[in-house]
């Protein structure tokens, strides 16, 4: 039986991953999240009754906390996806970052390490088939200019706050495996849409401000372009990689759907004006405002290594996730409040 911990399983992407991890019912599955903004236990209402499922509320910044979990749970894999991730957020508090996205990662590397390890290169009988797997993003990466895709052997050229501090942590956690001999993954994915996302975040803004008849704000000129995977695509791909994923590896994980956020904006508009018509087309609401500090201009992932080696692909294309996203949104609608 796996007993696995999952950090930040109330945001966003953890928990639809958490979703998918209960199936097992053989797993024992143990959500810790601080419940901060981008925490929300409404996004586990599907899973909280179900017996291998265990909430805990706590911060991985504390270190005596999360040393006393894995002593008293004993967890065999972590699947870490705990961060300070609103880029905006980092431009004006990167302290917060700095803290959960270095700190928080050190303190559970740590905790397993000696849990899961005698010495450097001394894994306990015991554990190991342990597995510690880092989410990470394609942002650490820096930015793309008109052409090329970021590889996972692309250098690290991280421009926000929120990035650098990512990319810090994944050089932690690059250390343990080199240093240690511990049994780390660490995956980089694109920008993630679909269910249960922050109201905040570019697509849920689209949405909530179409719909509330306000104006929808687009950073710059709109030509910002980002590679868009649907959430549900990369949680299988986090999975893979925990179950088949070579140990010291990272692998990309991207939705091969580049889009403008002009694009993006168009195309949720265009599907609103035939879902919930208006008496004017949505798209008349939108509104250029002033461009972000350090906008990258765009993001691409080459996701060969992770098509080719476990036999990952995204099952949707933008168009076929972005329906499914506004009709989930439009069906939940305190979701955006």
């Amino acid at each position: 039986m796996n007993k696995i911990l999952i950090t930040g399983g109330a945001g966003f992407i953890g928990s639809n991953y958490v979703e998918l991890a209960v199936e097992n019912p053989e797993d024992q599955i143990f959500v810790l999240d601080n419940l901060t903004y981008a925490g929300n236990l409404k996004n586990l209402e599907a899973v909280e009754n179900l017996p291998n499922y265990t909430f805990i509320k706590g911060d991985i910044c504390d270190e005596a906390l999360i040393d006393s979990l894995f002593k008293e749970h004993q967890f065999n894999k972590v699947v870490h996806f705990a961060a300070e991730s609103h880029v905006d957020n980092s431009i004006t508090g990167p302290g917060a970052f700095i803290q959960t996205n270095i700190i928080g990662t050190f303190n559970l590397l740590h905790s397993a390490y000696r849990l899961w390890m005698n010495g450097p290169n001394q894994l306990k009988e015991e554990y190991q088939n342990a597995r510690f797997l880092h989410v990470s993003t394609d942002e650490v990466y820096g930015t793309l200019g008109e052409t090329g895709l970021f590889l996972e052997t692309t250098p690290y050229a991280p421009n926000s706050p929120y990035s650098a501090s990512k990319a810090s942590s994944d050089f932690i956690v690059r250390s343990y495996f080199h240093t240690y001999g511990m049994p780390v993954v660490t995956t980089n994915c694109s920008n993630n849409y679909g269910k249960h996302q922050h109201k905040e975040k570019l697509i849920p803004t689209i949405i909530r401000k179409a719909i509330s008849g306000e104006k929808i704000p687009i950073y710059g000129n709109g030509k910002n372009i980002r590679d868009w995977i649907y959430v549900t695509d990369h949680c299988k791909g986090i999975k893979l990689v925990l179950d088949k994923g070579r140990l010291g590896e990272t692998y990309n994980i991207g939705g091969r759907n580049e889009r403008e956020n002009l694009y993006i904006a168009y195309t949720i508009c265009e599907l609103l004006d035939e879902l919930v018509p208006n008496k004017t087309p949505y798209k008349e609401q939108i509104e250029f405002v002033q461009d972000r500090a350090g906008h990258d201009f765009r993001y691409a992932i080459d996701a060969d290594k992770i098509e080719k080696e476990l036999g990952w692909k995204a099952e949707e294309n933008f168009e076929s996730g972005i329906l499914k996203t506004i009709e989930w949104y439009l069906n939940n609608r305190s979701f955006l409040l």
